[in-house]
């Protein structure tokens, strides 16, 4: 699969999960789709008891070199599995919270 795929997928899964959270009444979610660079963010942004939650939700890169770098996923809804549901292969994915040393002995690509 080609770069414009992957691209697809990725904004189709991200918007699909901040459909999701947008049911939620007490949070401001922003969907950041960057088509230059191939960055796509949910951020969540909201006060509970005072109290104020602001932080990345979920945040995929497409690279150059054409791998889905999956940085954060901070959700029940498993973003990984949905993005290889969609037909993105393991080896082209990299699960960028873990460190380098645990990426080598998974399915899915070290860098």
């Amino acid at each position: 699969m080609e770069i414009a795929n992957y691209s697809s997928i990725a904004k189709d899964v991200i918007q699909e999960i901040y459909d999701h959270y947008a049911q939620a009444k007490d949070s401001t979610n922003r969907l950041v789709v960057d088509n230059n660079s191939h960055n796509y963010l949910l951020i969540s942004n909201s006060w509970q008891h005072g109290r104020r939650y602001y932080g990345i939700i979920i945040h995929i890169e497409i690279k150059a070199d054409g791998k889905v770098w999956v940085h954060e996923d901070n959700t029940e809804l498993i973003v990984v599995d949905r993005l290889l549901e969609r037909g993105i292969s393991p080896k082209n994915m990299v699960i960028g919270w873990h460190p380098p040393s645990m990426r080598e002995v998974t399915e899915f690509a070290v860098a």
